[in-house]
């Protein structure tokens, strides 16, 4: 199978139920921006994190595969055939404890920080910027997303920001204070 098909040269790709809509549709604007969180995780995995961690890292990739899924999918035509395009209400339960057990393993938080530190958590300061996009472009499509959609980037955000503070942490890399 050849990676171009030639049918988006004018433009215009198709949601999963055969729409085909303009590659600047609000719908494609979102899912394109999960894509790119998950890319910018891709990147972050790639310039090192601790291996528990990394297996982290790879689940939230894979929800965000099916989150892009079920974006494209808006007449939920595959939803229920394709078992990987599913998320449920225990992938957000397991971001918050993520997210509490990495929140328990630095320093309270007392002031806004700026975003840096090292090259793996400034990534993963990127990542949660584009995460909050992608959330905002979520919130606004109509029809409306699925409302679990939404809390789990509204939870991967929250994380992203901890992970980040976790990795410089380990790392013995300051947070700079605003």
């Amino acid at each position: 199978m050849k990676i171009y098909t030639r049918t988006g040269d004018a433009g215009e790709t198709a949601l999963f139920d055969g729409t085909r809509v303009s590659k600047a549709d609000p719908r494609v604007d979102a899912y394109g921006d999960v894509d790119e969180v998950n890319a910018w995780l891709g990147f972050v995995r790639a310039a090192g994190v601790p291996p528990d961690l990394d297996a982290e890292l790879v689940q939230i990739q894979r929800d965000l595969f099916a989150m892009g899924a079920l974006l494209a999918d808006p007449s939920h035509k595959i939803a229920d055939r394709v078992e990987k395009a599913v998320l449920g209400e225990a992938d957000v339960t397991r971001l918050e404890a993520l997210i509490d057990r990495v929140e328990a393993s630095v320093p309270p938080l007392r002031h806004f920080i700026l975003p840096g530190g090292t090259p793996t958590g400034a990534a993963l300061h990127v990542a949660r910027t584009v995460c909050r996009r992608a959330e905002r472009r979520i919130v606004s499509l109509r029809p409306a997303a699925d409302e679990l959609v939404v809390r789990y980037m509204n939870r991967l955000s929250d994380l992203l920001f901890v992970l980040a503070r976790g990795v410089n942490h380990r790392a013995n890399a300051p947070e700079t204070q605003w």
